[in-house]
């Protein structure tokens, strides 16, 4: 089950830089920061059962790794004025963190498999990706729309 899971994360992470690259190419809009977050909130149902509920201090824990984790790609995710639209600069370091990421998650969701349940371990590792995406779309949700600001004062000539 563990490697069922880590395969599937490295399909997801190769399908983000594919998105991603292919992301840069158009103009961002406030709808492409704000779904993604929408879309895998929808993920929460699975705390409906009993196999994937998690005790306060796991989600506290998830959700503070997660935090933690999205500083990076806060870091790597810049905006960029060209021909008076905003794009989504390409950045070389935020594959690698992805990936970098994606191997600290096997390597945890490795030793933690032997001691915590799969299910649980499944909603740990969902809120530690919620944990993670929210404050980085938040990030960008703002510097978009500090960009956007700018944009829209700037005199048309």
């Amino acid at each position: 089950m563990v490697l069922l899971s880590s395969v599937a994360a490295i399909v997801m992470a190769t399908l983000v830089i594919i998105v991603r690259i292919k992301a840069a190419k158009k103009p961002a809009t406030l709808r492409k920061i704000i779904l993604p977050p929408i879309f895998m909130s929808t993920g929460s149902l699975m705390f409906l059962f009993p196999m994937f509920q998690v005790t306060p201090l796991q989600v506290i824990e998830a959700v503070s790794v997660g935090a933690i984790f999205s500083i990076f790609l806060i870091k790597t995710s810049q905006f960029e004025v060209r021909e008076n639209e905003i794009y989504l600069k390409r950045s070389k370091a935020f594959i690698f963190i992805l990936f970098g990421l994606l191997i600290l998650r096997i390597i945890l969701k490795s030793l933690l498999s032997a001691t915590i349940d799969v299910g649980e371990l499944s909603g740990m590792f969902y809120l530690l990706a919620l944990g993670m995406i929210i404050p980085w779309r938040v990030a960008m949700f703002l510097s978009f729309k500090k960009l956007n600001d700018q944009l829209i004062q700037q005199p048309t000539i």
